[in-house]
């Protein structure tokens, strides 16, 4: 229980710390909301006046009613004005608070390693950024009015009660602090609750993001059942979890509504036999102070409610910042201190005696070495989960080697800044990404301040142009990856003319052509060979026949190269690769 306090303390500190440029409008805020709720408050004490002016027949103060009835008015007018600019500035802090949260943690999910976003799925990581974050928008912020307007009513009332009759104020004083016992003690009992509940939904937006995304190949394999049963397991565990959450939080208002009630019978009867003892004397309590009193007993106890439901909203709350804060918390990909942030490569690439694995007692790549110089084609091969794809990874420092040393003309590449290294990469992946935009757009993501020309050129050259020309809008045609407008294989040419856009100094190929046809898949290779001429080119392939005339080919089989050079040569021997070559050819 005392970590679980522990981490609820610096959630909220770092709340607090978000809220530290608008410190002001808080404040102006608050000041605004205890004048308006003074204001209410000495509403009461005009009704009790007036009521003082018509006490019988025949014995009515006109004059003194109409004028409380003034004062009334204006302190309703002025409250109203008041508790307005109240709620929009304490929007525009929730609102830009949410903004600021948002945005970090988008920025963090860019800036922690690969790692960290393969161990976590989408689905939970987007339930984090939007509802976890509305629900710290709505829970801590907007909340924390009423429970500040809560707090000032509770000080004010008091202050009139004790001005009115202080006796019968401490009647109310002391019975009061059970209710704040009972608020406390529940809404610290259910914390864990609602924490279990934003976990849970976080699983369920995960299966749900991944069914959807695997739409098509549940229905192709009728897998949906299956799906459909685990989305009913997680959405059992949730309604179980809510329902605790719910019930718990609900006996707060209930519980809190009987000893207020208990209070306010006592305040009546106290003040009544007050009343008829000294009504009649000098100062002694009226009837209409007697109204006022009991509106202020009631008053006085209603914040406790508020305060209560707010306590129960504000756990759920810090439940879903504390999910944020974790995913915020985490560390960035680490730089060596000055390291070379504006590298540019020649294209030369030594491996020495690399070693990694993903878990440590998985054992995948061992005593990798290879020395590729400027300008080669390297063509990687080999069996499903041999490492040449852990391989690109490792070249593209979206994981550190574990032993060993990867060296960029000459330079160990952890001397290099990750941005600085991977601007020298162009890639193309087997797994297709296009951006929500248009098909130019998406081209120029390799160089977004090419022409037009040079898109439709670079398009040309994946011979992508064609089947461009003939979408609704040609280069202005609005697509994404999760749209059904494209063939999959209409999706790798834009990427590979992106690519053919960017023409950066070494290339990554992997399985770069997998989704297209034969014959246009010729005509790519041939685009692709005009831009390979004096750049170092990593070709990761499973058809051998697209890698022949590659100056080098690497053969890999459980982690480790087994076999290495050209096409003719591996040919030449009896080893692995003729084994491969032909039992594709066959």
């Amino acid at each position: 229980m005392k970590n679980k306090n522990s981490g609820s303390d610096k959630t909220i500190k770092k709340l607090l710390g978000l809220l530290r440029g608008d410190v002001w409008k808080i404040i102006l805020a608050l000041v605004f909301s205890g004048a308006a709720i003074m204001l209410s408050l000495y509403v009461n004490v005009m009704i009790g006046n007036a009521v003082d002016c018509m006490l019988g027949k025949d014995n009515v103060d006109m004059d003194g009613v109409r004028q409380c009835c003034y004062v009334i008015a204006g302190c309703v007018a002025v409250s109203a004005v008041l508790n307005y600019f109240v709620k929009l500035m304490l929007d525009r802090v929730a609102f830009k608070t949410v903004k600021s949260l948002r945005n970090s943690l988008f920025a963090k999910l860019q800036k922690v390693p690969v790692s960290y976003i393969d161990r976590n799925r989408p689905g939970d990581m987007i339930a984090r950024l939007i509802n976890d974050i509305d629900q710290v928008s709505d829970g801590l912020i907007l909340s924390f009015a009423q429970l500040f307007s809560g707090v000032v009513t509770i000080a004010g009332t008091l202050i009139f009660m004790f001005i009115l009759d202080y006796k019968i104020t401490l009647i109310v004083l002391f019975a009061s602090p059970i209710t704040l016992l009972v608020a406390n003690f529940i809404a610290r009992s259910i914390h864990k609750y609602f924490t279990r509940q934003a976990e849970i939904n976080g699983d369920l937006s995960a299966v749900a993001d991944e069914a959807i995304a695997g739409i098509t190949v549940l229905k192709s394999f009728s897998f949906e059942e299956v799906y459909r049963q685990k989305l009913a397991e997680k959405g059992e565990k949730l309604r179980k979890a809510s329902n605790k959450a719910v019930f718990f939080s609900s006996t707060v208002y209930p519980t809190t509504r009987l000893i207020n009630g208990i209070i306010y019978a006592s305040v009546g009867v106290a003040g009544a036999v007050t009343v008829i003892k000294n009504g009649n004397l000098p100062g002694g309590l009226t009837i209409g102070l007697l109204s006022s009193f009991l509106a202020y007993a009631s008053k006085f106890t209603m914040p406790f409610n508020e305060i209560s439901g707010v306590l129960a909203e504000f756990q759920g709350a810090l439940a879903g910042a504390g999910r944020v804060f974790e995913v915020i918390d985490e560390k960035d990909e680490e730089e060596l201190p000055g390291s070379d942030d504006n590298y540019v490569s020649n294209g030369n690439v030594r491996i020495e005696n690399v070693s990694f694995s993903y878990l440590p007692e998985v054992p995948l790549i061992r005593d990798f070495s290879l020395d590729v110089k400027e300008g080669m084609r390297v063509a990687i091969v080999g069996p499903t989960g041999c490492g040449k794809t852990t391989f690109i990874n490792l070249l593209m420092r979206f994981y550190d080697v574990n032993d060993g040393h990867i060296y960029m003309d000459g330079n160990d590449n952890k001397t290099v800044t990750r941005a600085s290294l991977r601007k020298n990469f162009g890639m193309v992946l087997q797994e297709t990404w296009l951006r929500s935009g248009t098909v130019r757009d998406n081209i120029a993501i390799g160089k977004p301040d090419a022409s037009d020309e040079e898109i439709i050129a670079a398009a040309k050259l994946a011979h992508a142009d064609s089947f461009i020309r003939k979408l609704e809008h040609g280069y202005d045609t609005v697509v994404s990856d999760d749209l059904a407008k494209l063939s999959y294989g209409q999706k790798q040419l834009i990427c590979i003319a992106r690519l053919m856009l960017a023409k950066p100094p070494m290339l990554i190929l992997d399985e770069a052509t997998s989704s297209i046809d034969t014959r246009t898949e010729i005509k790519v290779q041939l685009g692709f060979k005009k831009l390979m001429k004096g750049r170092t080119s990593f070709i990761v392939a499973h058809r051998l026949s697209t890698i022949k005339n590659c100056d080098i080919i690497v053969v890999m089989k459980d982690g480790r190269i087994i076999e290495q050079g050209t096409h003719d040569e591996l040919l030449s021997h009896e080893g692995f690769y003729k084994e491969l070559y032909y039992s594709q050819s066959n």
